[in-house]
């Protein structure tokens, strides 16, 4: 394998899936920037796609024209990171990054996610499901203020807010309802981490610390006072075990190839604390600002070598190269 990741030809003529219509548009398409010239560098042949909603057209005929041997998928949110994508691609018979349609829309999902962690006795907050401002008041007395609330099908933060007192919970609940079914989850006193995840590996773990209420859209995207740690702090066997926490997590939602886990971790690192599953990522973003980048970083894969790792998940799917 090593002397095909170095053989640039082996890729063949490769599709790089990016933009979309989601509500991370914007990201995805800086994402598609960084793997499209680290693909470049790396000599392999690449050809972006800007993904729109009527992209069917343009894909079909750019394959006929020229056939891809397989794509990478850098599209993040509906319509991308949901399996929408992946079973156009299944019938194609076109191979392609990260995780297949099934486990993609389970993960996208965070309401299902939840349910399947609970039931392989894995950690996650307590939650409720709320479809009106009454059912909303209801579980912010169950569950005890402060809550998170948050759409069930949107990532990157996007919709998501913390609710301190009774007054923030209705513009809150509406602003969440604008992207679709609405959770609300026990907030978790603590700090936030986050676990990459490559080939079957649990990369260092990263503790994030933001002076935003938390790690939202700006935190991630945006602001430059956001503070990474990679050594995150905790004790190597806490850090291990997030690291398998992350990896069954991951794993149990039908999650391959490459990801991310977010955890809320109660105390401060220096302390033992309950590590609590928060969301998966099965189509991470590739900005300057990314995390899963950060974290092959520590570990000496610089970008180039990360995104041909990547690309090389087609090779499960694809019997041969070009």
């Amino acid at each position: 394998m090593a002397r095909i990741m170095n053989n640039a030809a082996h890729w063949g003529h490769v599709l790089l899936l990016m933009g979309g219509w989601s509500s991370e548009r914007s990201v995805s398409l800086n994402s598609g920037a960084t793997v499209l010239a680290a693909l470049q560098r790396a000599g392999v042949d690449v050809t972006p796609l800007d993904v729109q909603r009527d992209f069917l057209p343009q894909l079909l005929a750019a394959h006929q024209a020229t056939p891809f041997d397989r794509a990478f998928i850098i599209l993040h949110g509906r319509g991308g990171e949901d399996g929408q994508i992946q079973a156009v691609l299944d019938v194609l018979n076109i191979p392609y990054t990260g995780t297949d349609m099934t486990g993609s829309a389970i993960g996208m999902d965070k309401l299902a996610c939840k349910r399947i962690w609970r039931g392989e006795g894995l950690p996650t907050p307590p939650w409720a499901v709320v479809t009106t401002l009454a059912e909303a008041q209801a579980a912010a007395i169950t569950l005890g203020l402060p809550v998170i609330i948050k759409p069930v099908a949107e990532g990157s933060s996007v919709g998501v807010a913390k609710v301190n007192c009774a007054d923030e919970l209705a513009p809150a609940f509406v602003e969440a309802q604008r992207y679709g079914q609405v959770l609300m989850e026990r907030y978790i006193r603590g700090e936030e981490f986050t676990v990459a995840i490559l080939n079957g590996r649990a990369l260092p773990v990263i503790r994030l610390s933001t002076p935003h209420e938390f790690y939202d859209f700006n935190a991630k995207y945006l602001a430059n006072d956001t503070q990474y740690d990679i050594p995150c702090g905790l004790s190597p066997e806490a850090e291990a075990q997030m690291q398998h926490i992350a990896l069954h997590a991951f794993a149990a939602v039908g999650g391959s190839g490459w990801g991310r886990v977010d955890f809320m971790r109660e105390g401060i690192a220096s302390e033992a604390g309950q590590s609590w599953l928060i969301e998966v990522n099965t189509v991470p973003g590739m900005t300057d600002h990314s995390l899963v980048p950060m974290a092959a970083r520590a570990v000496g894969i610089e970008i180039d070598q990360l995104c041909v790792q990547i690309l090389a998940q087609t090779e499960q799917t694809s019997g041969a190269g070009a």
